[in-house]
């Protein structure tokens, strides 16, 4: 029967419980409104039933801890405090010491019932506690104490349930039961995701280009005509009969001198730009509501 401390079990315990927490309370005795301790942690069985609360006795005894059923608590949220039915400081002393760094086995738990199977107060008080309130455990539940037979049977290692002994753990089993009501919600995430690529370059085209450059082309004309004074005699000397007589005259034309240049033609630039949208989407969701079926029971809910 292993055990684990409540924190361990289950990190989210406070949420568990609608963010209830008796940690920290501190713990009286019963009916002498003694001081004992401070609950500094609460161990539960492999099922998460609360079987021990751990009790830091520094007010009584410097240093000890020592455990103390559920069965044998009550709790009183109204002054914060956790009572301890049927402890005594004699009782107190004779519980062993608990360790956190040490493993509890039957051995142990046996040490600490026997303690409690053997306690003074169990019989004798119990007379008085039936005509106070009920008993409130550390769920929260209220129950009638049981108080141990004056004989108490017998246990061996290999049977030993903690159902057996409902006046130290009966809490747990029969009054502690938890329900955790689960709903669904819809969780809106976003994720990126490449959908697709541009590329942006560029390419060489050619065409054929035409363009028109006037040139200048220079010729000779000869023109030959008659002069108005054609026939008339010229004096002597006036003609002068020269062979090889040449005139010379330069003849120019333009050619035309294409070439290529090359311009900036355009600028292009690249850029992104996002483009935002609501886009909604609805499911079906389902929640858990409890079911109390109590017909003609008062019933307090918390």
């Amino acid at each position: 029967m292993a055990l684990y401390k409540l924190t361990d079990f289950d990190p989210d315990y406070k949420d568990t419980f609608g963010g209830s927490d008796i940690k920290g309370m501190s713990v009286y005795a019963e009916g002498t409104d003694e001081k004992i301790g401070t609950v500094s942690e609460i161990l539960v069985d492999e099922n998460g039933h609360f079987r021990y609360l751990v009790v830091d006795m520094g007010f009584w005894i410097f240093g000890k801890k020592i455990l103390l059923p559920v069965g044998r608590s009550r709790v009183d949220r109204n002054s914060d405090r956790v009572y301890a039915i049927g402890m005594t400081r004699e009782q107190a002393d004779r519980l062993p010491e608990f360790d956190e760094s040490q493993t509890i086995d039957y051995d142990y738990e046996e040490r600490v019932r026997s303690v409690y199977r053997t306690s003074p107060g169990a019989v004798d008080r119990s007379a008085a506690l039936e005509a106070s309130a009920p008993i409130e455990n550390a769920t929260g539940v209220n129950i009638p104490y049981q108080p141990y037979p004056a004989s108490a049977p017998s246990y061996e290692r290999d049977t030993y349930t903690y159902e057996r002994e409902p006046s130290l753990y009966q809490l747990s089993q029969e009054n502690h039961h938890t329900f955790r009501l689960y709903e669904e919600r819809l969780i809106a995430s976003k994720q990126r995701r490449k959908v697709g690529e541009v590329t942006v370059g560029k390419h060489v085209e050619t065409e054929t280009a035409r363009v028109a450059v006037p040139i200048e082309k220079e010729r000779v004309v000869v023109e030959r005509v008659t002069p108005e004074d054609a026939g008339r005699a010229v004096t002597p000397g006036e003609a002068n009969f020269r062979e090889g007589e040449v005139a010379r005259v330069d003849i120019y034309e333009e050619t035309p001198d294409i070439r290529k240049e090359t311009v900036v033609r355009e600028e292009v630039r690249v850029r992104k730009e996002v483009d935002r949208e609501t886009v909604e989407a609805q499911d079906t969701v389902r929640r858990e509501e409890l079911d109390v079926n109590a017909p003609n029971l008062p019933i307090d809910e918390r």
